[in-house]
């Protein structure tokens, strides 16, 4: 879902913020004591949180790497992580 206007202040959180705000959703609408129209907005929010916390953790994946050791055990450089 792309993201609308009034979720723009997703696409600057960090990882920590928007997870914090998608689980208050989750409970939101887990408890069901939310109107229809709420519960449609904050669905679509919770989307929008969803799909930056998804992007900052495959960001940080990508960042990961592992450090390559010669036969004799010494540090030789790095790697990514799943290389």
């Amino acid at each position: 879902m792309a993201d609308t206007p009034n979720h723009a202040d997703v696409n600057e959180m960090n990882f920590e913020i928007a997870l914090k705000q998608l689980e208050e959703i989750v409970d939101k609408l887990e408890r069901g004591d939310v109107p229809l129209d709420e519960s449609i907005a904050i669905y679509e929010r919770g989307e929008a949180l969803r799909n930056r916390c998804d992007a900052l953790l495959k960001s940080a994946e990508a960042k990961i790497e592992k450090i390559k050791l010669t036969r004799d055990g010494k540090p030789a450089g790095t790697e990514p992580l799943d290389g």
